[in-house]
C-alpha cells in the first residue's frame, strides 16, 4: 500500500497545487465524495463553548471539532426522531409499545442489519443493548469460565480504566487474585505502542493458562489499531477465547468480525457512531456460539422478539447475540442510534476508510512539515503508528514540554480536541464530517499557539 504522503503528493502534482497548501486542502474538499454529509450534523459554535475568548461575529463561527473519539457530533435528524418517540408516548400512552415507528417491544432489532454491515457480521450475531462496560460484564459471565489451570485474562497495558476494573473484578468474583489473573502486555522500552509479535509471544508463553484474551481494537490513548485477525488466531490456537473492546474502532476502522473468527465483542455508540451521550451500546457473539455458550444472565428481553409479549414461564431464548439482552431498551436511545447508523450506512465504511487514509495522512504530513512531528527533539512527536494499517482517525501527539498550556490556548480559540495530561493531545478528524481545510486550519492555529506558549 502506498503511504498517505505519496498519494497526497501525487494528487497535488496532478492538480497543479502545492502539497500541504491551503489550495490543496480546498481541492481535496471539492473532490471529497463524503462532503455533503457534513451538513447533516450540528456543529458547535465557538461562542457557545466554555473557555472560549472569541467575541462578535467570530462567536457565531463553527468551532474546529476533532474530538469524535470522545463524543461524535449530533445528527440533525436526531431531533425529529426523538420528538417522534416523545409524541407517541404523549398521544398514545401505553399503546406506544406497539406503535410505529420503532414499536418498543422490538425497537432494538431495527438497527441490527446496519450494525452488522458496520462490523462485518451476520445481523443475528449483533445486538443493540446497554452500555459498553455492562456488555463486557454480561459477555464475560458466559465467556470467562476459569479453571484452576486456565484462568488468566490478557489485555494491553494501559487499557481504558473501565475495562481494567471489569477484568479485575471478574477474576476476583471467581475467587482469583486479579494481580495474578490479569496479564498486561507492555510496549518495549522507549516505545509507546505494542508490536504484534510481542503480543503473540506473551500469548504463547502463557499457553494453557489463558482463558480469555480481551484487548481494544483501537487503543484509546495511542490510537494504535491492533491486528485483530492475527491476535485472534494466535489466542485461539493457544486455547483461549477472544473478545474485543471496539469502543474506538467501530465506525472508525474496517471490521470483519465474522471473517476473523472473533468470539465476542462489545462497544459504545457515542464516539464515531454519533449516537449521543450515554448512547445504547452494542454486542457481538460469533455464530458458532449461538445457543451453545455457558449459562448467562437472562431477563424478559432475552426472549425472541416474536414471543416476548407472551410472558412464558420459561424463556424462549433469542437466537444469537439477542439472547444476551436482558431488559427493555429506551426507544429514544434506539431512535438516536438508528439515525446515526442510517447515515453511516449511506456513507459506507469503505468510503469512510478511504477518506480517513487521506484526511489523517494530511494532518500527519502538516504536523511533520511545520512542527517536526516525528523527531525525538522536535516540538512534538506523533506516537500513533505511521503505518495507516495500524491506526484509524486518531493521532496522539506528545508534547515533550507539556500539552496543558497548548490545550488551554486551543480551547480559547475554539479548537476542540482532547488533553491527556500532562503531555498528550488526541486529535481525531472524522471522515464523516471533518474537512481537509479544517485540518489545514488546525495546524496553522497550532503553529501559532506553539509560538505563544513555548
Amino acid at each position: 500500500m502506498s503511504s498517505p504522503d505519496a498519494v497526497l503528493a501525487a494528487r497535488a502534482v496532478r492538480g497543479g497545487v502545492g502539497f500541504l497548501s491551503k489550495g490543496f486542502a480546498e481541492l481535496l474538499d471539492m473532490e471529497d465524495p463524503l462532503r455533503d454529509f457534513r451538513a447533516r450534523f450540528d456543529y458547535p459554535k465557538k461562542g457557545a463553548l466554555p473557555n472560549v475568548e472569541v467575541q462578535g461575529d467570530e462567536a457565531a463561527e463553527e468551532c474546529l471539532y476533532f474530538s469524535s473519539l470522545n463524543l461524535g457530533l449530533k445528527p440533525k435528524e436526531a431531533d425529529s426522531a426523538v420528538q417522534t418517540q416523545l409524541e407517541k408516548w404523549g398521544h398514545l400512552g401505553v399503546a406506544t409499545y406497539g406503535a410505529e415507528p420503532l414499536p418498543i417491544h422490538v425497537c432494538d432489532s431495527f438497527g441490527t442489519e446496519m450494525m452488522g454491515r458496520l462490523v462485518g457480521a451476520d445481523p443475528r450475531s449483533v445486538a443493540l443493548m446497554n452500555g459498553l462496560t455492562v456488555n463486557l460484564h454480561l459477555l464475560f459471565i458466559s465467556f470467562y469460565q476459569p479453571t484452576p489451570q486456565r484462568y488468566k485474562i490478557l489485555t494491553e497495558a494501559a487499557a481504558f480504566c473501565s475495562d481494567m476494573y471489569a477484568f479485575r473484578s471478574q477474576a476476583e468474583m471467581r475467587g482469583y487474585d486479579p494481580n495474578d489473573a490479569v496479564i498486561e502486555v507492555s510496549p518495549r522500552e522507549g516505545e509507546y505502542t505494542l508490536r504484534t509479535e510481542d503480543i503473540i509471544k506473551v500469548i504463547e508463553e502463557q499457553g494453557d493458562t489463558m482463558a480469555v484474551v480481551c484487548m481494544s481494537g483501537v487503543q484509546y490513548y495511542t490510537g494504535q489499531k491492533f491486528d485483530m485477525q492475527a491476535i485472534t488466531r494466535a489466542a485461539q490456537a493457544a486455547g483461549a477465547l477472544v473478545g474485543w473492546d471496539l469502543a474506538h474502532a467501530v465506525g472508525n476502522v474496517d471490521l470483519q468480525l465474522d471473517e476473523w473468527g472473533v468470539d465476542f465483542a462489545f462497544w459504545c455508540s457515542n464516539k464515531y457512531l454519533c449516537s449521543g451521550p450515554g448512547a445504547i451500546g452494542g454486542a457481538y457473539v460469533n455464530g458458532r456460539h449461538h445457543g451453545r455458550r455457558a449459562a448467562h444472565l437472562k431477563g424478559w428481553w432475552s426472549n425472541r422478539d416474536s414471543t416476548r409479549v407472551e410472558m412464558r414461564a420459561e424463556c424462549d431464548t433469542a437466537e444469537g447475540a439477542g439472547a444476551f439482552r436482558i431488559t427493555t431498551p429506551s426507544p429514544i436511545l434506539v431512535a438516536m442510534a438508528c439515525v446515526s447508523l442510517q447515515i453511516l450506512d449511506e456513507a459506507g465504511m469503505q468510503r469512510m476508510v478511504e477518506k480517513q487514509f487521506l484526511l489523517t495522512g494530511f494532518l500527519e504530513a502538516l504536523l511533520k512539515r511545520h512542527l517536526g512531528g516525528s523527531g525525538q527533539e522536535a516540538a512534538l512527536r506523533i506516537i500513533t503508528p505511521e503505518d495507516p494499517a495500524q491506526r484509524g482517525c486518531q493521532l496522539s501527539i506528545l508534547f515533550p514540554a507539556g500539552a496543558v498550556k497548548v490545550h488551554a490556548r486551543l480551547q480559547e480559540l475554539g479548537v476542540v480536541c482532547d488533553l491527556r495530561a500532562p503531555r498528550v493531545l488526541r486529535v481525531a478528524p472524522s471522515p464523516l464530517y471533518n474537512s481537509f481545510i479544517e485540518v489545514f486550519t488546525f495546524v496553522r492555529v497550532l503553529v501559532e499557539v506553539m509560538k505563544e506558549t513555548h
